[in-house]
């Protein structure tokens, strides 16, 4: 090793814009280690020709790179380099569009639901159900399959479904969140649940209703309406006791009913 390409720390630093924090923490992560350390006093020295290597790590922390997903590219040649890159910045750029999306839907004061908000009775019914982890891509799928489902299990006893389709949501589905999403079909009569069916009672009570136009009804623009529904429930002082559950197809014609079972306040 030539002792004239060997470099102090500052003036390695100097070169590739890199601070000495940030070189002590390339070199404990492994990226990009000094060819020489003294083993009596510590002292670092890096070479000329890692001058392009620190050059590099630089631009891709100025994207904000984590660095195990540098220490990924970093043995790739430009281009293969490049092309990660591009796939990275074109996943970047759809995570974006929906979360501008999702920021839009969330703005209660650009849009008005085309429903009012009312309290309907809900009977006690038996329900046939098929329930599954689903995000967002995968509901309507899931929906669609699990309904066909139900229904052809109650013809295959000689029963048929009693009313509309409902569809359960125990915990958030979007692009992130998989719920879990239960699909159910009101029946009367008895029938014995095959495969990943179940049966359950649903108890008799009071809903929160709020129908939804065909304009309203997809993600994101739906949690909109979600929204709508939540804040008239407070605005009533009433108390939601379950998981919300959209009504499909809803009333006097709407697309699908969203609704959330609820009790009054304590305090009203």
């Amino acid at each position: 090793m030539n002792d004239a390409d060997l470099m102090l720390p500052g003036e390695f630093g100097a070169a590739t814009r890199l601070s000495p924090k940030a070189l002590r923490l390339y070199a404990a992560q492994g990226l990009l280690v000094p060819v020489y350390t003294d083993p009596s006093s510590a002292y670092r020295r890096y070479h000329r020709d890692q001058i392009p290597l620190g050059r590099l790590i630089g631009w891709l922390r100025m994207l904000d790179l984590p660095l195990a997903r540098i220490a990924s590219l970093l043995p790739l040649n430009s281009q293969a380099r490049q092309a990660e890159l591009r796939a990275w910045l074109a996943a970047q750029e759809i995570e974006l569009q929906q979360r501008r999306e999702l920021v839009e839907a969330l703005d209660c004061t650009s849009r008005a639901t085309a429903g009012t908000p009312t309290l309907r009775t809900r009977p006690q019914r038996k329900l046939l159900c098929r329930e599954r982890r689903v995000h967002i891509d995968e509901l309507e799928a899931f929906m669609a399959d699990a309904q066909e489902h139900i229904c052809a299990r109650l013809r295959a006893v000689g029963l048929s479904d009693d009313g509309p389709t409902l569809v359960h949501f125990h915990g958030f589905v979007t692009r992130d969140s998989d719920g879990p999403v239960e699909v159910a079909v009101p029946f009367t009569g008895s029938v014995e649940p095959v495969d990943d069916l179940r049966v359950r009672l649903s108890p008799a009570g009071t809903d929160a209703v709020l129908p939804v136009a065909k304009a309203d009804a997809d993600f994101p623009m739906i949690l909109h309406v979600y929204g709508a529904l939540e804040a008239w429930i407070d605005a009533h002082r009433l108390v939601c006791v379950g998981s919300p559950v959209e009504v499909w197809p809803g009333s006097d014609g709407a697309v699908l009913d969203v609704t959330y079972p609820i009790v009054p306040s304590a305090e009203s």
